[in-house]
């Protein structure tokens, strides 16, 4: 017994820590301390002298790299669109909400304001404020900021290390460069909101509750603050139940930081998550046919002018840097044409489909099974079933299968079952329209409307489509007369007439229910459209002359000197037209029509400014007596429904335009303020109205122009003023515009020619 006492104490002798025994053990735990910190010191070390890759410059970290969507700006100061990679568009401290940055902090860093980029405390602390409720990341937001900007997320556990250690680094520069206010808002325009490539927390704002970040309420920033951490499971589109969850989570976190007392928390809690939620694109919105033209156009400026970043080297990518450009375009007048074209345009087209209802389309149209075949090899699919290497028997094939696609009406988009041949016959049977409009003094343009509907028919009708513009060429033969002594009040013989000496002999034809029989005056001849009259006038001044004020005028297309450009068989753009029109509004001056005001950079410096030409195109007491001649299309000719039917009694003058079969609709109104083009027809001039009474301009176009004026003159605030008229030149008229004294005038002279002959 006794030995076995004695065996156990020898045991425990010998599994007692002597004093020695313990410091070597604390000197084993002190160098692994020591080892570890020096390992620490080293990478943060190699990692500062960029060993394992660079880290953000100072240049850099006062201008970092975050693509950031570029603004299209209207006249009225509204961002009418964005072009972007990303939908990013950056906002001041001062546009955020406070309720913004309180749920941010309250959520993802509650001791931002303390803390110089790296919270150790919190780092150390992340188990605890856990186990009590406190749910906290690891990184700061200066921290996340750093990887929002510089870097995304590895996926490899040792490059992660190495990545967070790096954004440690960056955070605690850009604590050094940045003010709090700086790092909140660079943060704000940064972060990833998920849904349809939305970024930032104005993009966000806009997305999803069709407001700006400054009017956020608490709940609203709760959710969108909520979504941070996880865009994708905190979704309010695809998971509502989590996004509710989290916004409550976000809540209950800014009353107990104190931004929100527990009652508004509370409060808060039981509202719906209450989403105005809207996807944004760039077939979106409002002028999207401009603003596709505006993009080429500001992307050639940046090259043609070689406008470089301040580095000297490096382009603007209108798409990445968050430029500023500043427009024209009048948001309200723009909303007024697109809401002016809509309404009629959908009449229209009703009177078009009623117009060709029974009809065999391949025996009306002797040209549409070629244009059908036309329309199938430019079509995309085509080309995709062409890179497919299908042969022509397969690919016709499959035109003639029915299949899912969606297509434009006038009541909205309609998802059905078609056989895509049939769809192109359908979209050569939508009627196209395009209207501009503007100041004539200035050449500003206020409003756009390249097309019916940009995400189905992409090509703009404004600018870079040309049409035959038909009647509306007829003022530039009678301003030449004009300009030549010849006077509104000169009466001639409404008779056929053939011009030689140009090629073959011309001879115009006249409808014999639109012919107005007999003598009339020059003035009657361009109010009724009469073709012989106007023949006549040109036989007289001669093609040359008119060729040559046309393009003075603006019009850039092709005008060969012709007789027959008298009747308007020469081709050109709404844009080009609705300009040569504002010189006879703005005294015989020739403003150039004018979208792009300047560029600025995304910190507000001019990178262009532009200035428009301008050109002596006409003398003024041409331009007023054009101004005369023109008004009495719409008192007494073609335009007479402005008056009649839509019930403008304020002065206006105009022009009405049909070509050949009834291709072409066009109708271009001046008023001393505003000037407005409009052309309307389809998309192959074979397809047309078979009958004048509805193809003419007067039915397709002149209709839109008066919803258009009509909006425009009902809202005070934009300065368009009905009672205003065209103002006479200061060094007056010597032309008589009064028929009855010019026929006084003409009697005298031909008494007095008598005279002297005798």
């Amino acid at each position: 017994m006794a030995n076995k006492i004695y065996s156990r104490n020898n045991a425990n002798d010998k599994n007692k820590l002597t004093s020695q025994d313990i410091r070597r053990y604390n000197w084993y735990i002190w160098r692994l301390v020591i080892a570890g910190f020096a390992f620490f010191a080293i990478m943060i070390m190699l990692i500062a002298f960029q060993v394992f890759g660079t880290l953000p410059s100072f240049r850099e970290l006062e201008n970092p790299k975050s693509d950031q969507a570029s603004q299209v700006i209207s006249s009225d100061n509204q961002v009418i669109g964005n072009y972007y990679i990303k939908n990013r568009t950056s906002v001041t401290y001062k546009q955020l909400s406070p309720n913004v940055i309180n749920a941010l902090v309250a959520t993802e860093d509650a001791r931002f304001y303390e803390h110089s980029g790296i919270d150790f405390q919190r780092t150390f602390s992340i188990l605890a404020y856990n186990l009590i409720g406190k749910k906290q990341g690891g990184s700061t937001i200066t921290q996340q900021l750093a990887l929002n900007l510089f870097s995304e997320r590895a996926r490899n556990p040792f490059k992660r290390i190495i990545q967070k250690l790096q954004e440690w680094i960056t955070a605690v520069k850009l604590e050094r460069n940045y003010t709090k206010e700086e790092i909140l808002t660079l943060y704000m325009n940064t972060v990833d909101f998920g849904a349809y490539n939305t970024y930032g927390i104005s993009a966000a704002s806009r997305t999803y509750f069709n407001t700006t970040p400054d009017k956020l309420t608490p709940d609203q920033a709760a959710m969108l603050m909520g979504m941070i951490n996880g865009p994708g499971i905190y979704s309010p589109i695809n998971h509502p139940d989590n996004a509710l969850k989290r916004r409550n989570f976000v809540l209950r976190r800014m009353a107990e930081e104190g931004y929100l007392s527990a009652g508004q928390a509370e409060e808060f809690k039981q509202k719906p998550l209450g989403l105005q939620f809207k996807i944004t694109d760039h077939n979106d919105g409002m002028a999207t046919y401009f603003r596709a033209v505006l993009k080429r156009e500001v992307q050639k400026i940046l090259v043609d002018k070689s406008i470089l970043k301040p580095d000297g080297v490096t382009p603007y990518d209108l798409d990445r840097d968050g430029l500023k450009i500043y427009t024209t375009i009048d948001a309200t007048m723009q909303q007024y044409a697109e809401e002016a074209q809509k309404e009629y345009m959908r009449n229209l087209q009703a009177q078009f489909n009623d117009h060709w209802k029974g009809y065999n389309l391949k025996k009306a149209i002797p040209t549409f099974k070629a244009l059908i075949d036309k329309g199938m090899h430019r079509s995309d699919r085509y080309a995709s079933l062409k890179q497919q290497n299908k042969s022509d028997e397969e690919i016709r094939e499959d035109f003639n299968t029915p299949a899912k696609m969606n297509i434009f009406t006038w009541h909205g988009d309609v998802d059905t079952l078609m056989k895509p041949i049939d769809s192109i016959v359908y979209c050569k049977m939508m009627l196209r329209n395009a209207l501009m409009s503007m100041d004539p003094t200035t050449g500003y343009i206020k409003a756009w409307v390249g097309g019916t509907n940009f995400e189905h028919f992409k090509y703009d009708q404004v600018k870079m489509g040309t049409r035959q513009v038909g009647s509306t060429a007829k003022p530039f033969t009678y301003a030449v007369a004009i300009d030549d002594g010849f006077s509104p009040c000169m009466q001639v013989a409404n008779e056929p007439i053939t011009i030689t000496g140009y090629g073959a002999d011309w001879s115009p034809r006249s409808s014999p229910s639109e012919t107005v029989p007999g003598v009339i005056t020059l003035r009657t001849a361009l109010a009724r459209s009469q073709n012989w009259v106007t023949a006549y006038v040109m036989n007289e001044v001669k093609p040359q002359p008119v060729a040559d004020l046309i393009k003075k005028m603006g019009v850039t297309s092709p005008v060969p000197p012709y007789p027959s450009i008298c009747l308007g068989t020469f081709d050109a753009s709404v844009f080009d037209m609705t300009g040569a029109y504002s010189a006879f509004a703005n005294e015989g001056v020739w403003t150039e029509p004018t979208f792009l005001l300047r560029i600025e950079d995304k910190n507000g410096n001019v990178l262009y400014n532009n200035t428009p030409k301008v050109v002596q195109a006409i003398n003024p007491q041409t331009a007023y007596v054009m101004t005369y001649m023109l008004k009495g299309v719409v008192d007494e000719g073609t335009g007479w429904r402005l008056r009649g039917k839509y019930g403008l009694t304020n002065p206006i003058g105009g022009k009405t335009g049909t070509t050949n079969d009834n291709s072409d609709g066009w109708f271009i109104g001046i008023t001393p303020q505003l000037v407005t083009g409009i052309w309307t027809g389809c998309e192959d001039r074979d397809v047309h109205f078979r009958s004048t009474r509805l193809g003419e301009g007067a039915n397709t176009a002149l209709p839109i122009f008066a919803g258009y004026m009509k909006r425009v003159y009902a809202n005070n605030k934009l300065g368009i003023k009905k009672n205003v008229d065209f103002v006479p030149p200061k060094s007056g008229v010597s032309i008589t515009l009064d028929c009855g004294a010019y026929s006084q005038q003409q009697k005298g002279t031909n008494e007095v020619e008598k005279k002297l002959d005798f």
